[in-house]
C-alpha cells in the first residue's frame, strides 16, 4: 500500500508537518510504503482557466504539478495537512488543488476515472489553526471533502486542532501526535477489511 502525504504548509517543522510525520509513521508501521510532498518546495503556478483540459483531461502547464498527478494516482491512500489561513487552506494547497480541475475534467467532461483506474482510495485530512472558534475548520473541509469526491477518493476522516499557533505548540497537545500515529495506522489497516 503506498501513503502519500501532501504538506500544505509553508513553515517548515510547524504543527501540521508534526502531525502529518506521525501519521506517516502510523502508516509505515503497519507496512505501507509512504511518500511526502512538500508543496512549499514546488513549482506549482496557479490554474489559468485556459480550458485545455477539457480537450484530454491533462493539464498543459508544465511544472511540478505533473509529479503530482503522478503521484495522487500512483497512492492507495493521500493524507493532506495544511494549516487554517483566512478561514481556509494554505495558498499553496489551494493551488494544488485548483490545478485538480485537469482531473475534474477528465472525470466530468470525458467520462474517465480521475486518477487513471479505478480502485479503493481513502484520505485523511489534517489542519491545526490558531483560534478557537466553532466553525473554524468548515470552509477548509468543504474544499478538502469536494476534492475526494471529484477524485474518487473516500473521506476517512480528520484530525483538527485549534488554539494551537506558535511554532512546535502541537507537541504541547496531551495526545495529538499520538492520535496522529493511530490515524496513519487505521488509514492503511481499512483497506485489509
Amino acid at each position: 500500500m503506498k501513503v502519500l502525504g501532501i504538506a500544505g504548509s509553508p513553515r517548515r517543522g510547524g504543527n501540521t508537518n508534526l502531525l502529518l510525520a506521525e501519521v506517516m509513521k502510523g502508516a509505515v508501521s503497519r507496512g505501507a510504503e509512504v511518500k511526502t510532498i512538500i508543496l512549499n518546495d514546488l513549482k506549482i503556478t496557479p490554474c489559468q482557466h485556459c480550458d485545455a483540459c477539457l480537450e484530454a483531461g491533462k493539464c498543459k502547464i508544465e511544472d511540478d504539478m505533473q509529479m503530482v498527478y503522478r503521484e495522487l494516482e500512483e497512492a492507495d491512500r493521500i493524507v493532506l495537512a495544511s494549516p487554517i489561513q483566512f478561514m481556509g487552506v494554505t495558498a499553496q494547497m489551494k493551488a494544488m488543488i485548483d490545478r485538480c480541475q485537469a482531473l475534474w475534467a477528465k472525470k466530468y467532461v470525458l467520462n474517465m476515472p480521475p486518477l487513471g483506474n479505478k480502485r479503493e482510495r481513502k484520505g485523511l485530512f489534517i489542519s491545526v489553526g490558531g483560534r478557537k472558534i466553532t466553525n473554524l475548520f468548515e470552509p477548509a473541509l468543504v474544499t478538502v471533502k469536494t476534492l475526494f469526491r471529484i477524485l474518487d477518493i473516500a473521506y476517512a476522516g480528520e484530525l483538527l486542532f485549534s488554539g494551537v499557533d506558535e511554532k512546535g505548540a502541537i507537541a504541547k497537545h496531551p495526545d495529538a501526535l499520538r492520535q496522529a500515529y493511530l490515524a496513519g495506522q487505521k488509514l492503511t489497516e481499512e483497506n485489509r477489511e
